[in-house]
Protein backbone atom coordinates (compact mmCIF):
# COMPACT_ATOMS: atom_id res chain seq x y z
CA UNK A 1 0.00 0.00 0.00
CA UNK A 2 2.84 2.36 0.92
CA UNK A 3 4.63 1.53 -2.33
CA UNK A 4 1.50 2.31 -4.34
CA UNK A 5 1.02 5.60 -2.52
CA UNK A 6 4.66 6.54 -3.03
CA UNK A 7 4.38 5.72 -6.74
CA UNK A 8 1.30 7.91 -7.19
CA UNK A 9 2.92 10.72 -5.21
CA UNK A 10 6.02 10.53 -7.41
CA UNK A 11 3.87 10.80 -10.54
CA UNK A 12 2.02 13.82 -9.15
CA UNK A 13 5.23 15.57 -8.16
CA UNK A 14 6.86 14.88 -11.54
CA UNK A 15 3.85 16.41 -13.32
CA UNK A 16 4.19 19.74 -11.48
CA UNK A 17 7.17 21.03 -13.51
CA UNK A 18 5.33 20.23 -16.76
CA UNK A 19 2.26 22.17 -15.64
CA UNK A 20 4.47 25.05 -14.53
CA UNK A 21 6.24 25.16 -17.91
CA UNK A 22 2.89 25.21 -19.75
CA UNK A 23 1.59 28.02 -17.54
CA UNK A 24 4.76 30.08 -18.06
CA UNK A 25 4.53 29.57 -21.82
CA UNK A 26 0.98 30.89 -21.99
CA UNK A 27 1.57 33.82 -19.64
CA UNK A 28 4.61 34.78 -21.73
CA UNK A 29 2.44 34.58 -24.83
CA UNK A 30 -0.19 36.83 -23.27
CA UNK A 31 2.45 39.35 -22.20
CA UNK A 32 3.82 39.31 -25.73
CA UNK A 33 0.35 40.17 -27.08
CA UNK A 34 0.53 43.38 -25.06
CA UNK A 35 4.01 44.16 -26.37
CA UNK A 36 2.99 43.56 -30.01
CA UNK A 37 -0.14 45.69 -29.62
CA UNK A 38 1.91 48.51 -28.10
CA UNK A 39 4.36 48.41 -31.02
CA UNK A 40 1.59 48.38 -33.62
CA UNK A 41 -0.31 51.26 -32.01
CA UNK A 42 2.88 53.32 -32.27
CA UNK A 43 3.27 52.72 -36.03
CA UNK A 44 2.44 55.83 -38.06
CA UNK A 45 -0.48 55.29 -40.41
CA UNK A 46 -1.67 52.24 -38.46
CA UNK A 47 -5.20 51.04 -37.60
CA UNK A 48 -7.64 53.98 -38.01
CA UNK A 49 -8.86 55.31 -34.68
CA UNK A 50 -12.44 55.37 -35.93
CA UNK A 51 -12.37 51.62 -36.56
CA UNK A 52 -10.69 50.85 -33.25
CA UNK A 53 -13.40 52.83 -31.47
CA UNK A 54 -16.10 50.75 -33.18
CA UNK A 55 -14.53 47.37 -32.44
CA UNK A 56 -16.14 45.12 -29.85
CA UNK A 57 -13.04 42.93 -29.48
CA UNK A 58 -9.39 42.96 -30.47
CA UNK A 59 -7.39 39.81 -31.23
CA UNK A 60 -3.58 39.80 -31.23
CA UNK A 61 -1.70 36.76 -32.54
CA UNK A 62 2.08 37.20 -32.33
CA UNK A 63 4.70 35.32 -34.34
CA UNK A 64 2.49 33.24 -36.62
CA UNK A 65 4.66 30.76 -38.50
CA UNK A 66 4.13 28.79 -41.69
CA UNK A 67 3.00 25.32 -40.65
CA UNK A 68 4.44 22.04 -41.83
CA UNK A 69 1.05 20.46 -42.47
CA UNK A 70 0.13 22.33 -45.63
CA UNK A 71 1.32 24.73 -48.28
CA UNK A 72 0.44 28.24 -47.22
CA UNK A 73 -1.03 27.01 -43.96
CA UNK A 74 -0.12 28.63 -40.69
CA UNK A 75 -0.43 28.16 -36.97
CA UNK A 76 -0.53 30.76 -34.23
CA UNK A 77 -1.67 31.35 -30.69
CA UNK A 78 -2.72 34.65 -29.18
CA UNK A 79 -5.39 36.38 -27.13
CA UNK A 80 -8.67 38.22 -27.54
CA UNK A 81 -10.05 40.90 -25.25
CA UNK A 82 -13.52 42.43 -25.58
CA UNK A 83 -15.33 45.38 -24.12
CA UNK A 84 -17.32 44.36 -21.06
CA UNK A 85 -21.05 44.72 -20.52
CA UNK A 86 -24.09 43.15 -22.13
CA UNK A 87 -23.73 45.34 -25.23
CA UNK A 88 -19.93 45.66 -25.32
CA UNK A 89 -20.03 49.23 -24.02
CA UNK A 90 -17.87 48.89 -20.89
CA UNK A 91 -14.14 48.80 -20.22
CA UNK A 92 -11.96 46.20 -21.87
CA UNK A 93 -12.10 42.93 -19.95
CA UNK A 94 -10.03 39.86 -19.16
CA UNK A 95 -8.58 38.19 -22.27
CA UNK A 96 -9.28 34.70 -23.53
CA UNK A 97 -6.58 32.76 -25.33
CA UNK A 98 -7.21 32.16 -29.04
CA UNK A 99 -5.88 29.82 -31.76
CA UNK A 100 -5.45 30.85 -35.41
CA UNK A 101 -5.01 27.99 -37.87
CA UNK A 102 -5.00 27.18 -41.58
CA UNK A 103 -5.53 29.74 -44.29
CA UNK A 104 -3.59 30.52 -47.43
CA UNK A 105 -1.57 33.54 -46.41
CA UNK A 106 1.84 31.85 -46.44
CA UNK A 107 3.18 34.28 -49.04
CA UNK A 108 3.06 36.98 -46.38
CA UNK A 109 5.22 34.96 -44.02
CA UNK A 110 8.21 34.25 -46.25
CA UNK A 111 9.86 32.12 -43.59
CA UNK A 112 9.59 34.95 -41.07
CA UNK A 113 7.14 35.26 -38.21
CA UNK A 114 4.17 37.53 -38.85
CA UNK A 115 2.07 39.28 -36.20
CA UNK A 116 -1.68 39.62 -36.72
CA UNK A 117 -4.21 42.01 -35.27
CA UNK A 118 -7.91 41.37 -35.88
CA UNK A 119 -10.70 43.79 -35.03
CA UNK A 120 -14.04 42.13 -34.27
CA UNK A 121 -16.61 44.67 -35.42
CA UNK A 122 -19.95 43.38 -34.14
CA UNK A 123 -21.45 41.17 -31.41
CA UNK A 124 -22.25 38.36 -33.85
CA UNK A 125 -18.59 37.98 -34.74
CA UNK A 126 -17.52 38.10 -31.10
CA UNK A 127 -20.06 35.54 -29.91
CA UNK A 128 -19.27 33.22 -32.84
CA UNK A 129 -15.60 33.03 -31.88
CA UNK A 130 -16.37 32.55 -28.20
CA UNK A 131 -18.71 29.63 -28.80
CA UNK A 132 -16.90 27.57 -31.44
CA UNK A 133 -14.38 27.37 -34.25
CA UNK A 134 -15.06 30.04 -36.88
CA UNK A 135 -13.89 29.89 -40.49
CA UNK A 136 -13.25 33.37 -41.80
CA UNK A 137 -15.08 34.10 -45.02
CA UNK A 138 -17.59 31.30 -44.39
CA UNK A 139 -18.86 31.41 -40.79
CA UNK A 140 -17.91 35.06 -40.36
CA UNK A 141 -17.21 37.75 -42.93
CA UNK A 142 -13.70 39.15 -42.93
CA UNK A 143 -11.84 41.76 -44.93
CA UNK A 144 -8.37 43.24 -45.09
CA UNK A 145 -8.53 46.23 -42.80
CA UNK A 146 -7.90 49.69 -44.19
CA UNK A 147 -5.21 51.72 -42.48
CA UNK A 148 -4.53 55.39 -41.95
CA UNK A 149 -6.28 57.59 -44.47
CA UNK A 150 -7.36 54.53 -46.47
CA UNK A 151 -10.23 54.20 -44.00
CA UNK A 152 -11.95 57.11 -45.72
CA UNK A 153 -12.03 55.13 -48.95
CA UNK A 154 -13.14 51.85 -47.35
CA UNK A 155 -15.70 49.93 -49.39
CA UNK A 156 -19.11 48.84 -48.15
CA UNK A 157 -17.78 45.28 -48.00
CA UNK A 158 -15.04 46.38 -45.62
CA UNK A 159 -17.38 48.45 -43.49
CA UNK A 160 -19.88 45.57 -43.20
CA UNK A 161 -17.27 42.92 -42.38
CA UNK A 162 -17.51 41.23 -39.01
CA UNK A 163 -13.71 41.19 -38.76
CA UNK A 164 -11.00 43.45 -40.12
CA UNK A 165 -7.58 41.84 -40.36
CA UNK A 166 -4.07 43.29 -40.30
CA UNK A 167 -0.54 41.91 -40.43
CA UNK A 168 2.97 43.07 -39.57
CA UNK A 169 5.96 41.34 -41.15
CA UNK A 170 9.50 42.56 -41.85
CA UNK A 171 8.57 45.89 -40.35
CA UNK A 172 5.67 46.42 -42.77
CA UNK A 173 2.12 46.89 -41.51
CA UNK A 174 -0.88 46.35 -43.79
CA UNK A 175 -4.36 44.95 -44.11
CA UNK A 176 -4.41 41.31 -45.17
CA UNK A 177 -7.07 38.80 -46.13
CA UNK A 178 -7.30 35.84 -43.76
CA UNK A 179 -10.20 34.13 -45.52
CA UNK A 180 -10.00 30.37 -45.13
CA UNK A 181 -8.23 30.49 -41.77
CA UNK A 182 -10.00 29.56 -38.56
CA UNK A 183 -10.22 31.13 -35.13
CA UNK A 184 -11.20 29.22 -32.02
CA UNK A 185 -10.99 29.54 -28.24
CA UNK A 186 -7.91 27.87 -26.73
CA UNK A 187 -9.38 26.68 -23.46
CA UNK A 188 -6.38 24.56 -22.50
CA UNK A 189 -4.29 27.74 -22.65
CA UNK A 190 -6.96 29.53 -20.59
CA UNK A 191 -6.55 26.87 -17.92
CA UNK A 192 -2.80 27.49 -17.85
CA UNK A 193 -3.22 31.27 -17.61
CA UNK A 194 -6.01 31.32 -15.02
CA UNK A 195 -5.05 28.22 -13.05
CA UNK A 196 -8.46 26.60 -13.44
CA UNK A 197 -10.80 25.29 -16.09
CA UNK A 198 -12.72 28.23 -17.50
CA UNK A 199 -14.12 28.67 -20.99
CA UNK A 200 -13.87 31.70 -23.25
CA UNK A 201 -17.51 32.76 -22.86
CA UNK A 202 -17.27 32.75 -19.07
CA UNK A 203 -14.12 34.88 -19.19
CA UNK A 204 -15.33 37.45 -21.71
CA UNK A 205 -19.11 37.66 -21.30
CA UNK A 206 -19.61 36.64 -17.67
CA UNK A 207 -16.58 38.25 -16.04
CA UNK A 208 -15.65 34.94 -14.42
CA UNK A 209 -12.01 35.92 -13.95
CA UNK A 210 -10.08 39.10 -13.12
CA UNK A 211 -7.51 40.37 -15.61
CA UNK A 212 -4.31 38.38 -14.96
CA UNK A 213 -1.03 40.28 -14.48
CA UNK A 214 0.20 38.96 -17.85
CA UNK A 215 -2.84 40.50 -19.58
CA UNK A 216 -2.73 43.90 -17.90
CA UNK A 217 -0.63 45.59 -20.57
CA UNK A 218 -2.87 44.52 -23.45
CA UNK A 219 -6.04 45.60 -21.65
CA UNK A 220 -4.68 48.88 -20.28
CA UNK A 221 -3.41 49.90 -23.73
CA UNK A 222 -6.89 49.48 -25.16
CA UNK A 223 -8.48 51.30 -22.21
CA UNK A 224 -6.17 54.23 -22.96
CA UNK A 225 -6.33 54.08 -26.75
CA UNK A 226 -10.05 53.36 -27.17
CA UNK A 227 -11.97 53.90 -23.91
CA UNK A 228 -15.41 54.24 -25.51
CA UNK A 229 -17.38 52.17 -28.03
CA UNK A 230 -18.68 54.59 -30.68
CA UNK A 231 -20.66 52.00 -32.67
CA UNK A 232 -24.31 52.68 -33.41
CA UNK A 233 -26.09 51.51 -30.21
CA UNK A 234 -28.68 49.65 -32.31
CA UNK A 235 -25.96 47.55 -33.91
CA UNK A 236 -24.86 46.26 -30.50
CA UNK A 237 -28.20 44.76 -29.49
Amino acid sequence: MKKAFSFLLAIAVSALPIASIAANKETDRLQNCGTILDEILKIPDNIPQDLMDKAECVIVVPSVLKAAFGVGGAYGRGAMTCRSGEHFTGKWGAPTMIALEGGSFGFQLGGQATDFVILVMNPRGANAILSSKVKLGADASAAAGPKGRDAEAATDVTLRAEMLTYSRSRGLFAGISLEGSTLRPDNSANESVYGKKVDATAIVRKGATPIPPSGQKMVSLLDQHSPKNTSDPNSLK
